[in-house]
C-alpha cells in the first residue's frame, strides 16, 4: 500500500477519534503534534530504536513545563502499522487509533502500566 493512502486513512481515523474523546482528552490531543512517517529513521534518536515500533511519543508530557524548543509530538509509523495488522484496512484504522491513544497516554504522563490498565497496549 502506498504511503499517501495510508496517511489519508490515518488522518481520517484520528479526526473521527478525537471527536469522540472526553473534552479534557480532546484538548490534550489537539495540543500535541502528530506526524505520519513510513518507519523510524527520521528522528534525532531513531538509531536507538528497533525499527519495528508502531508509534512514539517525544517531548515533555502535559505534566511537565515545556521550554519553547520542546514541543510534544506523536510519531506514527504507518508502514509498520500496515504490516503489523496484515495489510488490512479496517484493522489498520483500528490500530492507528489504538497506537495514537497509547502515545497520547504517555503525553498525559501515564507510564506503560497505566497505559496498559486502560487497554491501550
Amino acid at each position: 500500500m502506498d504511503f499517501e493512502t495510508l496517511s489519508l486513512w490515518a488522518d481520517e481515523e484520528l479526526k473521527a477519534l478525537v471527536k469522540v474523546l472526553p473534552a479534557d482528552i480532546q484538548d490534550a490531543a489537539k495540543t500535541v503534534a502528530v506526524s505520519f512517517e513510513e518507519k523510524p529513521g527520521q528522528g534525532a534518536y531513531d538509531d536507538q530504536l528497533d525499527g519495528d515500533e508502531l508509534g512514539l511519543f517525544e517531548g515533555p508530557s502535559a505534566m511537565d513545563e515545556a521550554g519553547p524548543d520542546e514541543l510534544p509530538r506523536i510519531r506514527l509509523f504507518l508502514t509498520n502499522l500496515w504490516e503489523w495488522v496484515g495489510e488490512e484496512e479496517h484493522d489498520f484504522r483500528d490500530e492507528v487509533g489504538t497506537t495514537f491513544l497509547h502515545e497520547l497516554g504517555h503525553y498525559l504522563g501515564w507510564d506503560e502500566d497505566e497505559v496498559a490498565d486502560r487497554g491501550l497496549e
